[in-house]
């Protein structure tokens, strides 16, 4: 997955920063593996995952404890969080991609 990336006149300290977390979430050092966090952030999990990335993507505030709790005794804490970061960074990124695409075509 190719995250957006801001304005070409940004200064290139400010470039770094923005690439830094998706960088991070996707490639960095963590308890899950990279093709997950990459399948979780492109909305394309594994079926386990499917029903708590959909929420996640269309609708997070509805997000409860019992959809999190179901998958703990296949998931540990710590590969919870990444998978609903990926998660998150991805429908933001999704998000982005559409509204600079309106203000493009506007």
């Amino acid at each position: 997955m190719k995250f957006v990336t801001l304005e070409p006149w940004m200064p290139s300290r400010l470039l770094n920063l923005q690439s830094a977390t998706p960088r991070a979430v996707m490639d960095g050092e963590a308890f899950t593996d990279v093709s997950l966090r990459r399948q979780t952030a492109s909305g394309q999990p594994p079926s386990e995952l499917t029903g708590l990335v959909k929420k996640i993507r269309e609708r997070a505030s509805t997000v409860t404890d019992d959809d999190v709790n179901a998958l703990r005794a296949r998931y540990s804490e710590n590969q919870l969080f990444e998978i609903i970061v990926a998660a998150a960074l991805g429908a933001a990124d999704d998000r982005f991609k559409a509204a600079r695409a309106a203000l493009e075509n506007a």
